[in-house]
């Protein structure tokens, strides 16, 4: 799901950005202001599991690459706002020192899955688990359903991103300047993919951790609502 240099036009680079700058400054306050002292440790833990599993990436035929996220997990654990923050953090990291995601994409690549996977998939977190306890069953089956459905919106999202360049940028013989593939060919690919193999990976991860820290430290479950 990382976006390279070279495959989005400079009008949808600068647009990703665009939206992504009022986000990172709002993500910032929000966390300043919600984020607990214990919880500071797991903001820095969560970026480098985010990094470690995004790492573990196979290309993908018309589109990029597939891999988990473990946005979800994040937002689970430290709210969405922090998550958001630690997942860009993963993703800026893996642009610039080992060129995993383009430079000019990094606002698209957060976009996708900084911003849309941490936002859905909290939300289809906390819709499910609903009101139940922290040591719920219920919470388990809603952190898998939410990592799994988070993480196909977001390649979902980059898809679309993907497909539309050919309608936006092209030469005067029709030839397209960035991104070749069009929508017919990026949506069935990367869902495809993320549908079939990663998005149960992430499901299987998320559902797992909350699993063990019931066990272990079911007061990090309950915390994550506040940042």
């Amino acid at each position: 799901m990382h976006i390279p240099d070279g495959y989005l036009g400079p009008a949808t680079s600068g647009v990703m950005y665009a939206v992504m700058f009022p986000v990172w400054a709002l993500a910032s306050r929000m966390v300043k202001k919600t984020l607990k002292t214990r919880q500071v440790p797991l903001l820095a833990i969560s970026a480098a599991f985010s990094f470690v599993i995004m790492m573990f990436n196979v290309p993908i035929p018309g589109g990029t690459t597939g891999h988990a996220v473990g946005a979800v997990l994040a937002a689970i654990l430290i709210g969405p706002w922090a998550a958001c923050i630690a997942v860009t953090v993963a993703l800026v990291v893996q642009a610039l020192l080992f060129g995993d995601g383009g430079i000019t994409a990094i606002g698209a690549n957060c976009f996708t899955m900084a911003f849309i996977e941490v936002f859905a998939g909290y939300y289809f977190y906390k819709l499910i688990s609903g009101r139940s306890s922290p040591g719920s069953g219920r919470r388990v089956i809603a952190a898998g359903i939410a990592g799994y459905l988070g993480l196909n919106i977001a390649a979902f999202a980059a898809a679309l991103l993907f497909g539309i360049q050919p309608l936006l940028y092209r030469t005067p013989n029709g030839q397209s300047l960035y991104c070749p593939y069009g929508l017919n060919v990026t949506i069935p690919m990367m869902l495809g993919e993320h549908l079939l193999v990663f998005g149960w990976v992430e499901a299987l991860i998320t559902a797992l951790v909350v699993k063990y820290l019931q066990k272990q430290d079911p007061a990090l479950l309950a915390s994550g609502k506040e940042g």
